[in-house]
């Protein structure tokens, strides 16, 4: 299978195009930065001290040479690296975040063309947890307040991150209720009492973290935390990996994480 890897000279697009040159199945043949990159025009691997033959482009319509993007960079990048992938009949792997209203709806609409796996973390550990919350949070549907932290790198520009939201979306679907009526995004000043129901998000931003993510329920005279920490993004480019391994099968549809791992 051969990959396309976006944000090529970036933390994440650098750890991706690692795995893909160690993996044995797939052929990186294409690196893309934004316009203006230092990168451009250096070969994929110097940063490994290897010469891969693929040079860093801006060149959208390389992506012909391309069966699948993987794309961790910012949602008006990805929007747009989405558009070539569609002329070009490529499928992509989305694990990037922040994303509003209409950037979901094309994402959503790109799928009726091209495969498409879009998750908010590409991580298998923090999909098994996903599940566990699921179950933690039908069995504890009352009597428990429920609070949810995460934590990043201090170059991290949204928040709450797309983990945490996901983390507490899994929650609230089962309880059966939509995220956005009972989410308190942050607190300041006189709160009032907490409200039932409801699911508290707080956010760090400093130094390297890659990813904390904790899940509170906090009865009376005991609580439950539900956590998964990552010390390196490598979790999240193996995921991608094989999530496009999993679009290999698919000519087009929308899936997320929890369809690669079924």
């Amino acid at each position: 299978m051969r990959i396309a890897v976006a944000g090529a000279s970036g933390r994440m697009g650098r750890m991706l195009i690692q795995a893909v040159l160690e993996a044995e199945d797939l052929t990186l043949t294409l690196a893309l930065d934004h316009t203006g990159s230092g990168a451009l025009g250096q070969d994929a691997g110097a940063f490994l001290g290897r010469e891969t033959g693929v040079l860093v482009t801006d060149d959208l319509q390389a992506l012909s040479q391309a069966d699948c993007l993987i794309d961790f960079t910012r949602p008006e990048g990805t929007l747009n690296h989405l558009k070539a992938c569609v002329q070009h009949g490529v499928k992509c792997v989305i694990g990037t975040t922040g994303f509003d209203a209409q950037g979901k709806q094309a994402i959503r609409a790109a799928a009726q063309k091209v495969g498409i796996v879009f998750a908010p973390n590409m991580s298998v550990g923090v999909n098994v947890t996903l599940k566990l919350l699921e179950t933690a949070a039908k069995l504890l549907n009352s009597g428990y307040d429920v609070e949810v932290f995460e934590a990043h790198h201090r170059n991290k520009v949204d928040a709450p991150s797309g983990t945490a939201l996901a983390m507490g979306g899994a929650v609230a679907q089962a309880w059966g209720v939509a995220l956005d009526d009972v989410a308190d995004w942050s607190r300041h000043g006189h709160t009032g009492v907490r409200q039932d129901g409801h699911i508290g998000f707080s956010s760090v931003r400093g130094g390297d973290i890659v990813g904390d993510h904790t899940v509170y329920f906090c009865g009376i005279g005991e609580r439950i935390e539900i956590t998964h920490r990552s010390s390196s993004r490598a979790t999240y480019a193996q995921g991608s990996l094989r999530a496009a391994r999993y679009l290999s099968r698919k000519e087009f549809g929308l899936f997320d994480m929890q369809d690669v791992l079924a």
